[in-house]
C-alpha cells in the first residue's frame, strides 16, 4: 500500500500536481476510446469557440508545436471533425475549420470531460466545486500571464 507522505500533503503545489494527473489520466482514457486524445479535444474547442483558425495561429494560441498541430489537425481531418483549406493569397496558410460533425463529437467529449469532473469532484458540495473553480481560474490565470512556450502534444 502506498501512502504519501504528510509533508508531500502539506504543498499544494504538490496537491496540484497529482490531482491534475488523475484528471488528465481519467479524461484521456475516455477520449482515447473514441481514438482520441486530449489535443484533439483542445484543438476543437478553441475552433468552436473562436472560430476557424490559420493552423499556425491555432497552435501559438494553444501553445503547440507547430509540427505537432500538423499531426493533431491531420487526425481530425482524417476522422471528418475539421476542414482544412488553402489559402489562394499565400498557398502556406491553411484555415482549419470546425465541421458539424467537429461540434457534435465536441459536445460528446466536454459531456464525457465533465462525467469526469462529477467523479474527481464527488467528496465537495456544489458550493465547494463552484469555489475550486474559481479559485483555480485564477490560479491558471496568474499562471499563464507571461507568453507560453509550445509544448509537444504527443
Amino acid at each position: 500500500m502506498s501512502e504519501t507522505p504528510p509533508s508531500l500533503l502539506g504543498l499544494t503545489t504538490y496537491l496540484l500536481s497529482k490531482t491534475g494527473k488523475a484528471a488528465r489520466s481519467r479524461l484521456a482514457a475516455r477520449l482515447a476510446e473514441r481514438g482520441l486524445r486530449i489535443w484533439h479535444m483542445a484543438v476543437l474547442s478553441a475552433l468552436v469557440d473562436f472560430g476557424p483558425h490559420v493552423q499556425r495561429e491555432l497552435a501559438s494560441r494553444l501553445g503547440i508545436d507547430r509540427s505537432d498541430m500538423v499531426k493533431i489537425v491531420d487526425d481530425l481531418a482524417v476522422a471528418g471533425l475539421v476542414d482544412r483549406a488553402r489559402d489562394t493569397a499565400d498557398r502556406r496558410r491553411v484555415t482549419v475549420t470546425p465541421t458539424p460533425a467537429g461540434r457534435t463529437m465536441l459536445a460528446d467529449l466536454q459531456a464525457e470531460a465533465l462525467t469526469v469532473q462529477q467523479e474527481l469532484l464527488t467528496p465537495l458540495t456544489g458550493t465547494e466545486q463552484a469555489q475550486l473553480a474559481d479559485l483555480l481560474r485564477r490560479v491558471h490565470a496568474h499562471a499563464h500571464e507571461g507568453p507560453e512556450e509550445p509544448r509537444s502534444g504527443r
